[in-house]
């Protein structure tokens, strides 16, 4: 399991174990039926606390996503990531598409403007007046300036 190691002080690391598992179940990197890696083998990895790691688990045990298979470890639950998407797309038109639809009317934009829109946001360009960065350093010609 590829696991993202960057952890943020936003929320609990037992939370973002179990949101970065939810996203993997959603992207099918893990299919329903696949095992969880052991919850020392991820405490070990990435140095957590084995507790952080069973705890982020039972969310996924307790929301259904994950079942537990005595001996044996856990697995992805049948239908897991059609439940998350139900749920994903509720939190979606619930939560967010109202302040997005708000900033699309405020701003004007036509379906079409929208559907020609670049899915993945653009790298940052540098300003105009911004060149290159020079690698060489402006050299003393000798004169007072």
């Amino acid at each position: 399991m590829n696991i993202d190691t960057q952890w943020d002080n936003s929320q609990p690391i037992y939370r973002q174990l179990r949101d970065r598992v939810v996203a993997m179940i959603l992207e099918g990197v893990l299919k329903e039926g696949d095992p969880l890696p052991s919850v020392r083998t991820v405490a070990a990895e990435f140095r957590l606390n084995p507790l952080t790691v069973l705890k982020g688990y039972q969310q996924l045990v307790d929301e259904r996503l994950v079942e537990k298979r005595r001996g044996r470890g856990m697995y992805v639950s049948d239908g897991a990531a059609a439940a998350l998407r139900i749920d994903e797309r509720r939190r979606f038109l619930e939560s967010d598409w109202p302040r997005l639809h708000a900033t699309i009317a405020r701003l004007g934009l036509s379906v079409e403007e929208l559907l020609q829109a670049p899915a993945e946001p653009r790298p940052p360009q540098p300003a105009a007046s911004d060149g290159p960065p020079s690698d060489h350093k402006e050299q003393d010609d000798g004169h007072d300036h």
